[in-house]
């Protein structure tokens, strides 16, 4: 599968001289990114909605309507998970290995990505602690999710996996196909997978990427495929060419107008 991923992406660009710089372009794109990763989830979210929320006058404790805002909770949860996956990736651009860190990280991706529900009383904190006890079914299709006891065997793996890797590109795109593949977590994981995915990029050099919502059809045809038929080709192009074009500095994933 690595050979494909290699074929379909652009060299490695390295990791850059100026970190703040870097993670300032994470920045820019953050309300772009949470607008598409949230939709792409089916979750109803504004542009307005995320920088509210992002703002801070967004608060489960004192307001009750916000306490009902599913949605609401959504983006913020997607924001402060979006915070923890910036600090993992300043601790790559200075040299951490980018599987170690996202091996110690992503729990706490996780927890950050629910903490609203659990502030607004929705779940228990120990709801959040490790990977799931019950078998998932992904909506749509063919591919089952790993058993419980096969999930626990196969998370380590996928890090010892990321940690050898010396190709950031493969370990961004095969990252994020092996982690929603087993779908450690009840829910969650697509997003998840996209945080490792980006984690991934950076550990080579790559820009921060926006799955479009518009081709999501096509983003999970292309993860079906590789999830039923073990073929990698589609994801790796699809994954490829919005890196390509981020590279070159055109956006493919906009806000709406």
């Amino acid at each position: 599968m690595r050979e494909v991923v290699i074929k379909n992406f652009p060299a490695a660009p390295g990791i850059p001289a100026n970190h703040d710089l870097y993670v300032k372009n994470i920045d820019d794109v953050y309300v772009t990114d949470a607008y598409h990763s949230l939709s792409i989830e089916r979750y109803r979210v504004t542009p307005e909605l995320i920088a509210k929320v992002s703002s801070g006058e967004w608060n489960a404790k004192e307001n009750e309507e916000d306490r009902k805002q599913r949605d609401a909770m959504a983006a913020r949860g997607y924001y402060q998970a979006f915070l923890s996956v910036k600090e993992s990736i300043r601790a790559v651009l200075q040299g951490k290995s980018a599987g170690i860190q996202a091996d110690m990280d992503h729990s706490k991706w996780y927890r950050e990505l629910f903490d609203p529900s659990v502030t607004a009383g929705i779940l228990k904190a120990s709801d959040l602690a490790g990977y799931r006890n019950h078998q998932v079914y992904i909506g749509n299709s063919k591919h089952v999710p790993l058993s419980v006891d096969a999930m626990r065997d196969a998370i380590p793996i996928l890090f010892e996996m990321l940690e050898e890797e010396p190709e950031g590109s493969v370990r961004a795109v095969l990252g994020h196909f092996i982690f929603v593949f087993i779908h450690p977590y009840m829910d969650g994981n697509g997003r998840i997978g996209r945080f490792l995915m980006n984690a991934m990029l950076a550990s080579g050099g790559y820009p921060w990427t926006v799955i479009p919502v518009e081709r999501r059809d096509e983003f999970m045809q292309a993860l079906e495929k590789a999830s039923v038929d073990q073929d990698i080709a589609p994801f790796a192009a699809f994954v490829g060419y919005l890196v390509n074009e981020g590279m070159k500095g055109k956006a493919v994933a906009v806000l709406p107008a």
